[in-house]
């Protein structure tokens, strides 16, 4: 019995074609059974802000487009395919190279005016502030000097707590 600890969907793709390809001739250019990549990343909550790290090793800053809205985060790009030296023969090139793009869904919503980025390294950390809801504060009105209420509807002013609610929009 043959025990596999880690599945690569691309590499089964990839051994798919191959033996497709060997059955039946080259139907399968090479381009299209090449799948777009998305670079690893990690989102950490770390109570009042998320750390988002996105690794992108032999990307340039210049090559990186990042949008940071109250929910979302995307990142995408282009990684150019590297220029091999003439005479030279490729024997094996296991970098994903082309456009990729990843969208994150974050959990709760954040100050995307207050975002702050480092690039160093090829890794990419984002420090996403959550935005400060006043949703769970309470507020006290003070009804002293608003015309008075008659009949059933009538409040006690000194009783009277609200919760605003915000509009996540």
């Amino acid at each position: 019995m043959i025990v596999r600890r880690y599945f690569d969907p691309v590499a089964e793709i990839a051994a798919l074609r191959r033996q497709i390809n060997e059955a039946f001739g080259d139907f399968i250019p090479e381009a299209a059974a090449k799948p777009d990549w998305a670079p690893p990343l990690r989102l950490v909550d770390q109570g009042d802000q998320f750390e988002l790290t996105v690794y992108l090793p032999g990307i340039q800053p210049a090559e990186v487009e990042v949008e940071v809205t109250r929910d979302t985060v995307t990142i995408g790009g282009n990684r150019a395919e590297l220029d091999s030296k003439a005479g030279s023969k490729l024997l094996y090139d296991d970098i994903r190279y082309g456009a990729y793009h990843r969208l994150v869904n974050l959990p709760e919503a954040v100050q995307n005016e207050q975002v702050t980025a480092d690039f160093s390294q090829g890794v990419l950390t984002l420090i996403l502030p959550k935005l400060v809801d006043s949703r769970h504060r309470v507020v006290k009105l003070n009804l002293v000097g608003t015309p008075a209420v008659d009949g059933p509807e009538a409040v006690d002013s000194a009783a009277v707590v609200e919760e605003p609610t915000l509009s996540q929009h």
